[in-house]
């Protein structure tokens, strides 16, 4: 998945909440993880602090104890849509990391969860997609079907043209009309207030049908448009996933991808969306493909520093 959210603000979160909030937008999992284990039990208790504790497992790709976080947060506060929302996501990934038997029951409470996060907020446009996404991509068994996912491309009219745009390239890509998906794409570069986002959408899209060069252009059009936006950093993390995930290992688009995750580490905003951890463990990836270890062991060790147990930078070979 792109990721095109904001950092999540810290407005409405109880005092003592606010410098989990920040540690955990910065990408600073042990932190944030101490704060909330130093609360008062009355504080560690709510919602909202098992909500933030679920989304920093979350940014650890810790799966069933971000499962456990979010269900206490709906447990709480069931009229959340973004608790719903947050646990739907969880249960999305957890699904994704169990054997097939054991997936089935799980994402069919993952929609249920995501389905419900759109009835609490009709205009949650997160949701919405994610819901779109969901049913877009999984199969009837669970609850998928295209029918359902233009139904939910219907509200995001209403709500996110550019995501509107996108669900709907996703399910033409879905029917292999490959023609309407890039211009739905393409569609929503152009109704998208930071386009920047947008651009590295489509480029994933050109990925998956193998047009290296066109998908390095998209890329680039990205960069650009990011360095000029300080609110769309995000997508510099993007870009360069895009360019890692083309599995091509060439030394022009590895050059490419540090560039775009060193503009974002240097960048003033940093975001869940993209855990700063995560951000380093990729350029540590990207400098093993380059034969610089002396970088990858830095970029590995600046990882850890931040989320000690965190498993992709701690299985790093180098």
């Amino acid at each position: 998945m792109i990721l095109s959210a904001q950092p999540a603000a810290s407005s409405g979160l109880p005092a003592g909440l606010a410098p989990v909030n920040a540690a955990l937008q910065a990408g600073e999992a042990d932190h944030a993880l101490s704060l909330l284990s130093a609360l008062p039990a009355a504080d560690a208790g709510t919602a909202q602090a098992h909500n933030l504790r679920c989304r920093v497992f979350f940014t650890l790709e810790e799966w069933e104890q971000a499962v456990n976080e979010c269900q206490q947060a709906v447990r709480l506060d069931g009229q959340s849509s973004e608790n719903h929302m947050w646990l739907a996501r969880a249960l999305g990934e957890r699904a994704d990391h169990v054997s097939f038997m054991s997936a089935y029951g799980i994402a069919k409470n993952a929609r249920q969860e995501f389905e419900q996060a759109v009835q609490l907020n009709p205009h949650n446009g997160a949701a919405l997609a994610d819901l779109g996404e969901f049913y877009s991509s999984a199969p009837g068994i669970v609850g998928g079907g295209m029918d359902k996912a233009e139904g939910v491309a219907a509200q995001l009219d209403h709500v996110d043209q550019a995501r509107a745009h996108e669900l709907r390239a996703r399910i033409a890509e879905g029917n292999k009309d490959f023609a309407t998906a890039e211009r739905e794409f393409r569609q929503a570069i152009k109704a998208s207030a930071q386009p920047a986002f947008q651009w590295m959408t489509l480029a994933s899209f050109l990925r998956r049908r193998q047009r290296w060069s066109d998908m390095e252009a998209a890329v680039q059009t990205g960069y650009g448009l990011a360095q000029r936006d300080r609110h769309a950093t995000v997508a510099l993390y993007n870009g360069a996933s895009v360019l890692i995930r083309a599995k091509r290992n060439l030394n022009p688009e590895m050059e490419l991808a540090a560039k775009l995750l060193d503009a974002y580490l240097a960048s003033p905003i940093k975001t869940e969306e993209a855990p700063v951890f995560a951000a380093h463990t990729a350029r540590a990836r990207v400098a093993v493909q380059l034969g610089d270890k002396t970088t990858a062991q830095h970029e590995r060790d600046a990882a850890l520093a931040l989320a000690s147990e965190y498993k992709p930078a701690r299985d790093l070979k180098f």
